[in-house]
């Protein structure tokens, strides 16, 4: 049975099976990152919903395990020194799991590398841009007069996009094989219907990143990712 008492997070969302890896997330584009990632890896897991709600993502119960009070968050109670982990950080839990796996890394020292390079630009540029954009396109920014920050943002998602479709021209997956970075870019994509921005962005013109997101969206791994947790 393995010691979960050092993790005050299992107090508020108590494990049905310890033995198990535990998420803590909520369907956004972060957090089916890690649910997807799981799935694709075969990872037994056990889904804990945890609402964007401050009763949930401040308490002290999450903010012990991620004091950034963001999902996704996971527990394995596995860890590499076999001992329990707690780690947040979508983008260091998709690195955490395919180490711990082996999968969806690549097979090389290259391949991993060209692997981590897009995670990256995922990490640092295309999801803080698109949920910018989201901000200052649906929600609260788009009611602000000044529209200059609403133009900035559409303007980088635009140049983001084409940065993409030119990386896919002539590939299936953004480092060549399927892989890690594709599960943290395409939930972003997706999210683009969320906001209404497709129109806009000249979605359709970018005819890779179609195909791409269909690919994606297609595998059955990533649909059932993409309902995991379940909302409420």
């Amino acid at each position: 049975m393995s010691d979960f008492s050092a993790f005050p997070i299992t107090r508020k969302w108590p494990p049905q099976n310890p033995e198990l890896l535990q998420l803590y997330s909520f369907p956004t584009p972060n957090g089916v990152k890690v649910s997807i990632a799981l799935e694709e890896m075969e990872i037994p897991y056990e889904a804990h919903l945890v609402t964007l709600a401050d009763a949930d993502v401040k308490s002290a119960e999450f903010l012990s395990l991620n004091p950034n009070n963001k999902i996704p968050a996971i527990i394995d109670p596995h860890g590499p020194e076999g001992t329990p982990i707690g780690l947040f950080e979508s983008g260091a839990i998709l690195l955490y799991l395919a180490d711990k796996s082996g999968k969806l890394i690549g097979g090389s020292a290259t391949e991993r590398a060209r692997i981590t390079q897009w995670l990256m630009f995922q990490m640092g540029g295309l999801g803080p841009m698109l949920g910018q954009l989201g901000f200052f396109y649906k929600f609260a920014g788009s009611e602000w007069e000044d529209k200059r920050p609403q133009e900035r943002y559409v303007a980088e998602a635009k140049r983001l996009l084409a940065v993409l479709d030119l990386e896919l021209a002539g590939k299936d997956w953004i480092a060549g094989s399927y892989s890690i970075a594709d599960i943290a870019i395409a939930p972003w994509l997706r999210a683009l219907d969320f906001y209404g921005a497709k129109e806009i962005l000249g979605w359709d013109e970018h005819k890779n990143l179609v195909g791409y997101l269909e690919r994606f969206v297609d595998r059955p791994a990533v649909q059932n990712g993409l309902i995991t947790p379940p909302r409420a």
